[in-house]
């Protein structure tokens, strides 16, 4: 019998429910485990099996938030060449807007309809692909998501950037590096009630309360609203107010581009301290000026690498995305947690030896 018609046998007897793999920054339990759309991610019915060999042949299809975005282009690059590696084939489909929810959909159907064995997701919305990736499921399709979640209950695993913590700890370490472990220094985020800075600001507090940085003062934080023109005036705002200040963190792409562009026409150039998360095309002559030393974001490319070695892994049995569970995506081992999230790692630090080697 062939395998798709393996796959519509088992979807019309209700036997298997799978996993999609989405396309950063996105498990599972046996059908009847399955909480709800916002608590319990989706999983294949039995145990997983860590020595089961990977299969080949199979096709995964990478769903991005937006084709033709330098970031996606990188990531989904990073997944095709994964697969290839794997004896496995790569499909990409996707809108070129990065609003367009309705055009995700319809390609979710299409991949449904095309009988892909995976799909990775960078999901528009959280929840208005819930519908069409559970009919995926219910046809015998894993489902991972990468970059950006869904529920965890329509997919089986989400392919996670980084850690907020290690995200928040790490730019406090690359700042205090760069300024000494001494002076003062103040955080550009974005708006006031984004939940994702905030809870890197979390883990900024915490760090800075590490006796190492006793003479690292954390004097003001202040919000761009991630618009540029507003990020450069409190930049500048920051430094008329603070004039001892050594260092700047910016944990947003807007708010980072816009102080280096201050500082770079500044007195300050050079003499306070900027990093965060950017990316490399954004602030690539902001390192190349002097005005930047290094900052950080993770690698796109790595993110589709292990979003496609996820969801072979899937496919293949070795995980079914139950929380605990541990695969190996090259060689590197990875340990699923809870709702399904598998954390890439610590994030990737740019500065003048290897900014050209990345395009997003």
């Amino acid at each position: 019998m062939r395998k798709s018609s393996i796959r519509r046998a088992c979807a019309a007897l209700a036997a298997v429910s799978s996993l999609v793999l989405a396309a950063t920054a996105c498990g599972g339990t046996t059908k009847n485990d399955v909480k709800n759309e916002s608590t319990g991610s989706a999983a294949s019915a039995g145990k997983a099996d860590p020595g089961a060999a990977l299969k080949k042949g199979l096709t995964v299809g990478f769903l991005p938030k937006q084709v033709n975005n330098p970031y996606f282009t990188s990531a989904d690059k990073g997944g095709e060449q994964a697969l290839t590696s794997l004896g496995s084939k790569y499909k990409e489909v996707g809108t070129t807007s990065a609003t367009d929810t309705a055009g995700q959909v319809n390609y979710v159907n299409t991949l449904t309809q095309q009988q892909v064995d995976v799909m990775a997701v960078s999901a528009q919305d959280p929840g208005a692909l819930c519908t069409a990736l559970k009919q995926a499921m219910k046809n015998g399709i894993k489902v991972v998501t990468y970059d950006s979640d869904t529920n965890p209950g329509c997919r089986n695993a989400f392919v996670s950037q980084a850690s907020a913590e290690d995200l928040g700890r790490t730019e406090v370490q690359l700042l205090a590096e760069q300024i000494g472990y001494k002076g003062e220094i103040a955080i550009l985020s974005a708006a006031q009630t984004a939940t994702n800075q905030n809870t890197w600001i979390g883990y900024m507090k915490d760090e800075l309360k590490d006796p190492k940085y006793k003479n690292v003062k954390l004097v003001k934080i202040a919000y761009g609203n991630d618009e540029a023109q507003l990020s450069f005036q409190q930049t500048q705002g920051l430094l008329q107010e603070h004039p001892d200040l050594k260092g700047i963190i910016s944990p947003t792409t807007v708010g980072i581009k816009a102080a280096a562009q201050y500082l770079s026409g500044s007195k300050y150039k050079g003499k306070v301290k900027l990093t965060g998360l950017g990316t490399p095309n954004d602030m690539r002559k902001y390192v190349k000026n002097g005005t930047v030393d290094a900052f950080e974001l993770w690698d796109p490319a790595k993110l589709g690498d292990l979003a496609a070695r996820t969801a072979v892994a899937l496919v293949s049995g070795q995980i079914t995305g139950k929380e605990g569970e541990t695969f190996k995506a090259g060689d590197t081992s990875y340990t699923i947690g809870k709702d399904g999230v598998i954390n890439l790692g610590k994030p990737t630090v740019f500065d003048s030896k290897n900014i050209d080697q990345f395009n997003f």
